[in-house]
């Protein structure tokens, strides 16, 4: 009897920064195209995953016939500075955020040619369902539904999956003559169905209230991974001095004060991580203060465009209070990379790698509770 092997389904990885939806998918698809602008990050992916299928440039400059190829499965990772809070708020207007047209170019430009993936994934901070009132989220998903799919969305944080606090939006679009009934709801009752993605579908436009995908999932076995499990024993991070220290102390807000108060009665190791922030003082003047949290989730992760946007990591026993940033390492982990992932050498360029990156073990969810059910039934649709 003749056995006939199926071929891995082929995905393409757009902003693909240092490969993080290759270490999530690489097992069981065959990455043949990615792409990202930025030469460190690039340089990254090629220690890790190689680079014949890597395009480094800008995106706006790839050619017309780039996606006129046979493909399962197409992720971008958007630059997301324009709608994130932490941004200046400009959305699919500014620079950076904006290259999501040329994303959309190059796709329209390919379904154009025949070549129509299975599936199409997007992913962005959630600030996108929010910027100019809503817009450029409805923009977003109608650009996908024009091309002749089924589109949704799911608000996943990473907390769920690893210890850090990361909320993140995952556009997913189905081509429209694949069978996928069986993973839409008929309203959103899932756990990622949050009350933000619900409020911005009931403001939405009558077509698109009535288009949009609740896309069906089950809830991931809940992580119960610390942040005493990622701490490195080696940290590329040195120790600050005691002055140092002082000086942390000295900056923190009333609530953090009795966070660190209270670690300190427990008169165990307890482990925090710190951000610094831009508050108002009582005369509305912005001060720096610092924040800790002891719940053993980090912060959210963000690129190191200055001191104050780069977690501290602290240890507490008694009166003893010891500090330093947070390693590469420890971001890695952060973002559930294996443990044979090769960071860059250069600390801020480690850290940028992991705070522009997605969490690895989000996309392999979305690979088990839609991306593999979804190709199973792309694959059993008969040709016209």
């Amino acid at each position: 009897m003749v056995q006939t092997t199926v071929s891995k389904p082929k995905f393409a990885e757009f902003f693909s920064g240092g490969g993080m939806v290759h270490a999530a998918l690489g097992a069981q698809w065959d990455c043949v195209l990615a792409n990202d602008i930025d030469p460190m990050k690039c340089e990254t992916y090629r220690q890790n995953w190689g680079g014949a299928h890597l395009l480094e440039g800008d995106v706006a400059e790839l050619p017309e016939g780039t996606l006129h190829q046979p493909l399962d499965l197409i992720w971008a990772s958007s630059p997301c500075q324009d709608f994130s809070l932490a941004g200046k708020g400009r959305g699919l207007k500014g620079l950076r955020s904006g290259v999501f047209y040329h994303w959309m170019r190059l796709l329209t430009q390919g379904v154009k040619a025949g070549f129509v993936p299975s599936i199409i994934a997007f992913e962005n901070v959630t600030g996108l369902m929010s910027r100019a009132g809503g817009q450029d989220f409805t923009h977003v998903l109608n650009s996908l539904a024009a091309l002749g799919y089924r589109v949704g969305a799911l608000e996943i944080d990473a907390r769920h999956f690893v210890p850090q606090s990361r909320p993140r939006l995952f556009v997913i679009a189905l081509r429209k003559d694949i069978a996928g009934e069986d993973l839409m709801l008929a309203a959103p009752t899932g756990l990622f169905h949050t009350d933000k993605l619900r409020r911005y579908v009931n403001a939405a436009s009558a077509d698109l209230k009535t288009d949009f995908t609740w896309w069906a999932h089950q809830p991931p076995t809940l992580s119960t991974t610390s942040i005493a499990d990622v701490v490195d024993r080696k940290p590329d991070t040195s120790w600050q001095s005691e002055a140092k220290v002082d000086v942390l102390l000295d900056m923190m807000s009333e609530p953090s004060a009795a966070r660190i108060a209270h670690a300190r009665r427990t008169g165990k190791r307890e482990i925090g991580l710190l951000y610094k922030r831009g508050r108002p003082d009582e005369n509305g003047k912005i001060r720096q203060r610092a924040e800790v949290r002891f719940d053993g989730i980090a912060g959210c992760l963000r690129t190191p465009a200055g001191g104050s946007s780069r977690q501290t990591i602290l240890f507490v026993k008694g009166n003893s209070v010891k500090a330093r940033l947070l390693s590469s390492k420890e971001a890695s982990r952060l973002m559930g990379l294996p443990e044979s992932y090769r960071m860059p050498t250069h600390y801020n360029s480690a850290y940028k790698v992991a705070g522009d990156g997605v969490v690895v073990p989000i996309v392999s969810y979305l690979d088990e509770m839609l991306f593999q059910p979804m190709l199973r039934k792309a694959r059993a649709k008969v040709p016209a």
